[in-house]
């Protein structure tokens, strides 16, 4: 048995990680999803962490999927997903020179002047909502499947063109559910490419596994009982902690804290 597997340490953080990353898919909010690598990181390596938590990921999906069906705004996906295919082609060509910390960095920066615009528009005049807008969602779709694939961190890119959009808490949750289980689903290519998945990391998810359906539906129970004035005041939110989470992750990795 490889190390890991027998070491409760491991567990100490996969579990906890699973839950959070899995409260999250269920429509809870990024935040906690963003926790969920740097959880397992402090007893494995971070590209073991990703790889480990890739294919639990798709298993909450699949969940999602069902939970959340017959919502979703087709429009938006056409429009997003196939920039995201782009930027999870980027993000496989250029694995070998793009860091980790550089890309949680950026994407922190623009996230909090995304969450600082949303307070100043909503301070002057109240917020307005935004309509589709096919090349900006293009843009943020690339951006989204750039950042997932290096640093599991799409989610960010997609509110910065989904929120303002202010569709009904369970559109939004729908919508995001089918854009990053397709996303998910895309990477598993690239990433037995590049040898992530052997049997130690397989079966680290396997183990794992059966912690995923029941958090992911925890979190769908929760958000399909908030109302629009609780749901987007609590992802604006979401938005700001996990802007100042990457901010923090990206900085720490590129000055070696």
């Amino acid at each position: 048995m490889a190390p890991i597997l027998s070491d409760p340490l491991f567990y100490l953080a996969a579990i906890p990680a699973v839950i959070l990353v899995g409260l999250s898919k269920g429509g809870f909010g990024g935040a906690m999803a963003l926790l969920g690598v740097p959880l397992i990181a402090l007893v494995v390596p971070p590209v073991q962490a990703a790889a480990i938590l890739l294919p639990i990921l798709i298993v909450m999906d699949i969940v999602s999927l069902w939970a959340w069906r017959g919502f979703f705004d087709r429009r938006l996906l056409a429009i997003m997903l196939p920039g995201a295919l782009l930027g999870i082609t980027i993000g496989w060509l250029t694995a070998a020179v793009v860091t980790e910390g550089h890309v949680r960095l950026i994407v922190g920066i623009v996230t909090f002047l995304f969450f600082m615009r949303w307070v100043v528009d909503t301070v002057r005049s109240g917020e307005r909502i935004a309509s589709h807008n096919p090349p900006k969602g293009f843009f943020w779709g690339t951006v989204s499947g750039f950042t997932s694939f290096v640093a599991h961190a799409g989610g960010p890119p997609y509110q910065v063109y989904a929120l303002p959009l202010k569709q009904d808490p369970k559109l939004y949750t729908g919508t995001s559910v089918i854009f990053f289980a397709i996303v998910n689903a895309v990477k598993l290519i690239p990433y037995f490419a590049l040898g992530q998945f052997d049997a130690t990391n397989l079966t680290a998810s396997l183990i794992l596994v059966p912690v995923a359906p029941l958090a992911t539906l925890a979190g769908v129970w929760v958000v399909k009982r908030m109302k629009p004035q609780v749901f987007y005041p609590f992802m604006y939110t979401m938005v700001l902690i996990v802007s100042l989470k990457l901010i923090h992750d990206g900085t720490a990795n590129l000055w070696g804290w």
